[in-house]
């Protein structure tokens, strides 16, 4: 690519360094960044650099936010005495869109795997069990992934929570709505199984 100047080489570089961006795509988003107005360009790139200066994690729950409390732990109408445990800022994100939970949420900043050296003193669990003492919290919602170190997480976090007279609740999982069963993964279809609940209509 010697036949691009040094300024379109330098882009191209530091886009492909992005997660998922390969030097084509890298290449094509800046010629698509070199052919927009100065306004356009001159806006990414001080949306980024607002996005370095200004994001932190809320200091109560862990998700990203620009005040030192974040839009949902501010928030009066949301009922704080539920907290909804997730992995990652994302998890959040997924579950405040379907628009099924008014709690309150902490997020544990990845899960337990013994194998990458990763224990309860690498993740928020501390500072769960912390919010659990102090916030009068009557209910925990464990919405860990399904995955081994996903569960392990959530059987953790329960044991750990028997000192405690809450609710310790764990998400379902089971077949998706409009999923074809001969599609369906075993562990999946063992754990609908396993969950299944009487008809009511």
């Amino acid at each position: 690519m010697s036949y691009y100047p040094a300024s379109v080489l330098n882009l191209i570089k530091n886009l492909s360094k992005l997660p998922g961006i390969g030097e084509k795509t890298a290449e094509r988003l800046a010629m698509h960044i070199l052919r927009t107005p100065m306004k356009q360009a001159q806006a990414l790139a001080q949306s980024i650099l607002e996005l370095k200066e200004k994001s932190r994690l809320c200091v109560r729950c862990f998700a990203l936010s620009d005040a030192e409390l974040c839009a949902i732990c501010s928030n009066p109408e949301r009922d704080a005495r539920i907290l909804c445990v997730v992995e990652q800022p994302a998890e959040m994100i997924a579950i405040e869109k379907s628009g099924s939970f008014q709690g309150a949420y902490h997020i544990l900043q990845g899960v337990l795997s013994p194998m990458d050296g990763i224990g309860p003193e690498n993740i928020r669990i501390q500072e769960l069990l912390d919010r659990v003492a102090a916030e009068h919290i009557r209910e925990v919602v464990l919405a860990t992934s399904t995955t081994v170190e996903g569960e392990t997480t959530a059987a953790y976090i329960a044991e750990r929570l028997e000192a405690f007279s809450i609710n310790v609740t764990r998400i379902a999982s089971g077949v998706p709505i409009g999923g074809d069963l001969k599609y369906v993964d075993q562990m999946t279809l063992k754990r609908a199984m396993e969950t299944r609940h009487a008809l009511r209509y």
